[in-house]
């Protein structure tokens, strides 16, 4: 699967074509899959995400030889006002067609967290809230992105991939709000946070 999925490619954000095991070929590398870029209360939850994995430490992630890489399933043109959004300075690519997506097997759905399942860090306790502000920071702020945020069905997965064909870690979402918790991540990566 890794050795298909490596010779796929990714876009950078000025629309290069880079070829996903690039990525990690050099150095172990934290690879998230987003559910998409910029939708509605799914932007939310996603950019609340981004957001954590954005305050990891860049010292800490140099001791460890470690970096993270973000892929989206939305347009490649939507990734530098998706990192203002979030502050995410690390790398950032897109997946339009979402054939590293389907490679990984990675499902998709519109399911929130099962009831009686404690919600993840990363989510804002309140549901309005999200409401209002996804209203804002989607079409309301962005109408330019609408069509081009990806499928908003596609779940996203967290791997730590490298270097080279080395998977030693993978977290495939089974809900819309699955992400696995930042410091869990960063442990199975061997990164100190926070």
């Amino acid at each position: 699967m890794l050795s298909d999925a490596s010779k796929l490619s990714v876009y950078d954000n000025s629309g290069k074509q880079v070829e996903f095991g690039t990525l990690f070929h050099d150095q172990k590398t934290v690879v998230v899959f987003i559910r998409h870029f910029f939708c509605g209360v799914c932007f939310i939850l996603a950019r609340q995400y981004v957001m954590q994995l954005a305050g990891v430490r860049k010292d800490a992630l140099d001791q460890a030889g470690v970096k993270i890489v973000i892929v989206g399933c939305g347009e490649w043109s939507l990734i530098k006002n998706y990192c203002e959004a979030t502050g995410f300075t690390g790398e950032m690519y897109a997946d339009p067609s979402r054939a590293l997506y389907r490679t990984f097997g990675l499902i998709q759905n519109l399911d929130l967290t099962p009831a009686g399942t404690e919600k993840r860090s990363y989510l804002s306790k309140s549901f309005l809230g999200n409401v209002v502000k996804s209203i804002w920071n989607g079409p309301l702020k962005n109408p330019q992105h609408i069509g081009k945020q990806g499928n908003i069905t596609q779940l996203g997965a967290d791997f730590v991939l490298g270097p080279g064909q080395e998977c030693t870690f993978v977290w495939r979402m089974q809900h819309t709000e699955d992400h696995m918790e930042v410091a869990d991540l960063m442990k199975e990566a061997g990164v100190a946070h926070p």
